[in-house]
């Protein structure tokens, strides 16, 4: 009784395990427990295939443990096995949870750059006669962005402000 979910759910877990830190989608890694009661398919967000092998996973080893390594009877090991598979859904539920929050997106909108300064990375031609790129920081990111100045040419490593986000994803620099 304990010894087959034991094997069946370390092996499944791991496999799955294996998979999501390769790179492919199971499907169901988002076990999220806020849920929705208005909804009752939402009740069952917490039934993923994750879940239930964490569970088979920690009722096996934790019956296990109970019946042949402390000597227990059946009906103590089946308790120690149920407390150790919620113990295990919980512990696989606080992971992902805390997996899922270290998620960042790394991009700036460019829109975010209206009235940065920075430097200017390649040359930019004057009279908008063509495009060179500046590097700053925004939003403790460092980006190199195209750019073009209506004014004199902007040689490399001047110091530049951006007055304006273009339609071209582009940024209009003057001399800061």
């Amino acid at each position: 009784w304990f010894t087959i979910p034991a094997i069946l759910g370390t092996a499944f877990f791991l496999i799955r395990l294996s998979l999501m830190l390769a790179g492919a989608d199971g499907g169901d890694a988002d076990m999220d427990l806020d849920v929705d009661h208005g909804d009752s398919t939402e009740s069952f967000k917490i039934l993923s295939i994750q879940s239930v092998t964490a569970f088979a996973m920690g009722f096996g080893w934790g019956g296990l443990g109970g019946l042949r390594g402390a000597g227990w009877d059946p009906t103590g090991s089946l308790a120690i096995g149920v407390v150790a598979g919620v113990g295990m859904v919980w512990l696989i539920l606080m992971l992902m949870r805390g997996v899922h929050s270290l998620q960042q997106s790394g991009n700036v909108p460019l829109a975010h750059m209206d009235g940065a300064t920075g430097e200017v990375y390649v040359g930019i031609p004057g009279e908008g006669k063509g495009i060179g790129q500046v590097r700053m920081v925004v939003n403790n990111r460092q980006r190199i962005v195209n750019a073009v100045t209506e004014g004199m040419e902007l040689p490399t490593k001047s110091r530049v402000r951006v007055t304006r986000v273009n339609e071209d994803n582009t940024v209009t620099v003057v001399p800061a």
